[in-house]
């Protein structure tokens, strides 16, 4: 099967930048979502401008073209091309061989040849006015391998960007070999530039050849790290010491997990740090950063309806009676009320919301249908449960905990990064979900949920009438059926009918809608 065709070049606009039409622009999308160190580089930034013009490293060579000014007794201004055998033509001197020489040494080597022939007084300017136009191979590993046009004292990384960068997947940012004919004039690697600012250059000709070569054997760092990405190593291993020099562990880590790629088995191993010469690598292992020690402080915030200090910084250990008996309350706090937001509270909702959506999807993808009309009945409520879950993946839960009505509350122990919310005597019921008009209702004692709801307007067509959540601020929830009872600063959750003919489906799906207006207090409708 032949490659595909690379894709028509798109011209850029008057400033440099692709339009916004331009194939590249998914692929400089694509880049800065990877996870691959160094596959950010290639976002459009390089391929706007070229400033080989101002490079005084840069040669002379056929095609260029200088500018040469004279006055005070002799008036020029001409441009001047450099021919195939290197030379420009001076007037009054004849073919004079720039050819080799370097755009810093270029007016001192004019100036001295006109010297020979006008005098003193008569000023002479030579500068370059625009390097050779060439067009260069771009090929290997990249997401639009093709001929671009640029000039030859372009760096590599003009024309990278040009051919969509290189693809992350395929391509090594250790190995950009750059070949003239069947010579390699050199190699770069890219890792040295975005962690030292060293980038070799190398003036290009007209059909030369940038070659991205595969990647090679590479690791995922996380945790604790400045640099958490995949990194690339040359060989068949690397030491964990070689892979913390490109991620940068943070000051605070102790610790390296190490998750060895032994197939079907996940073999997990535990080090120090400082035992990073010692440990291997291998290809396809993942690395995390991790503080294996006891904080010895933790910081706590306070939300809401106070006056006192926002943030407070306690020793490891302390409770959230610590923390309540230094709140200063007004007269609108509701500290019969108060919220704690926890972050592993969070995680853990996070987890046991997307096993209950794994599970659906593994429910959907493997129904089996009696007959052809069946089978494209449930292809299509497959592919409305799919989207749906797709949606639902994106629910991020509050991680919030009940401790209102807890007689012991005061004894909690507190973590790192908790959130305590004071809220305030606001009087109002917010009214969401499956109906008319979602909105805020003030608050009357005598009402009940259903007068509520007919307050916002009554039941959409897709709400489901017998399942009304009650969201207290304590962080309690209640049947809006079975238990009407309103308070003060409730939300009201109308939660949609699940039309779906699979009874499976329609069960799981009921618990999903549950667990997401209880532990984020969202309404997601089918």
């Amino acid at each position: 099967m032949l490659p595909d065709a690379p894709a028509p070049m798109v011209p850029a606009r008057v400033d440099g930048r692709l339009p916004d039409n331009a194939p590249q622009n998914a692929d400089y999308a694509a880049n800065m979502a990877s996870d691959a160190f160094g596959a950010q580089l290639f976002s459009g930034a390089f391929s706007r401008d070229s400033a080989s013009v101002f490079n005084p490293s840069h040669v002379i060579s056929v095609g260029d073209k200088i500018q040469l000014r004279m006055w005070n007794g002799y008036a020029l201004d001409t441009v001047l091309t450099v021919d195939a055998g290197g030379n420009i033509v001076l007037p009054e001197v004849g073919p004079f061989r720039v050819q080799g020489t370097t755009n810093e040494q270029l007016q001192a080597a004019v100036a001295g040849v006109l010297r020979r022939v006008f005098a003193g007084r008569v000023a002479i300017y030579a500068s370059l006015l625009a390097a050779q136009p060439v067009r260069v191979y771009v090929t290997g590993a990249v997401r639009r391998p093709g001929l671009y046009n640029g000039t030859s004292g372009d760096s590599v990384l003009r024309y990278l960007d040009q051919a969509g960068g290189i693809d992350p997947e395929r391509g090594s940012f250790l190995d950009v070999a750059i070949k003239r004919g069947n010579q390699q004039l050199a190699v770069i690697n890219l890792y040295d530039f975005l962690l030292k600012g060293e980038l070799a250059t190398r003036q290009l000709n007209n059909g030369d050849v940038i070659l991205v070569h595969p990647r090679k054997k590479n690791t995922l760092v996380s945790g604790l790290a400045e640099n958490a990405r995949r990194f690339e190593f040359p060989g068949e291993q690397a030491t964990l010491a070689d892979i913390a020099r490109l991620a940068k562990p943070m000051p605070q880590a102790t610790h390296v997990r190490v998750t060895r790629n032994s197939g079907t088995l996940r073999n997990v191993e535990y080090f120090p740090i400082g035992m990073g010469s010692q440990i291997a690598i291998f290809g396809g292992d993942e690395i995390e950063f991790t503080a294996d020690k006891r904080p010895g402080t933790i910081t706590v915030r306070v939300e809401g309806e106070h006056a006192g200090p926002q943030e407070f910084v306690l020793p490891y250990g302390s409770r959230i009676q610590d923390v309540l008996s230094q709140v200063q309350y007004t007269p609108q706090s509701d500290p019969a009320s108060i919220q704690l937001f926890r972050v592993s509270v969070k995680e853990r909702q996070k987890i046991l919301l997307g096993t209950a959506l794994r599970s659906l999807e593994a429910s959907v993808l493997t129904v089996r249908s009696g007959t052809p009309e069946e089978a494209q009945m449930r292809r299509e409520e497959a592919g409305l449960v799919l989207q749906w879950i797709e949606r639902a993946k994106k629910i991020e839960p509050t991680g919030q905990t009940m401790i209102a009505k807890s007689a012991t509350r005061g004894q909690l122990l507190l973590e790192n990064g908790d959130v305590l919310r004071v809220p305030v005597k606001d009087g109002l019921v917010v009214v969401n979900g499956e109906v008319l008009f979602p909105n805020a209702v003030a608050f009357e004692p005598d009402l009940d949920a259903s007068d509520y709801i007919q307050q916002a307007g009554g039941y959409s067509q897709n709400a489901d009438a017998s399942r009304i959540v009650i969201a207290h601020r304590d962080g309690s929830f209640s049947d809006g059926n079975s238990n009407g009872t309103v308070r003060a600063g409730d939300e009201i959750l109308v939660l949609p009918k699940v039309d779906v003919k699979t009874r499976q489906f329609a069960k799981d799906v009921f618990q999903i809608l549950y667990q997401l207006a209880i532990s984020a207090k969202v309404v997601l409708g089918l």
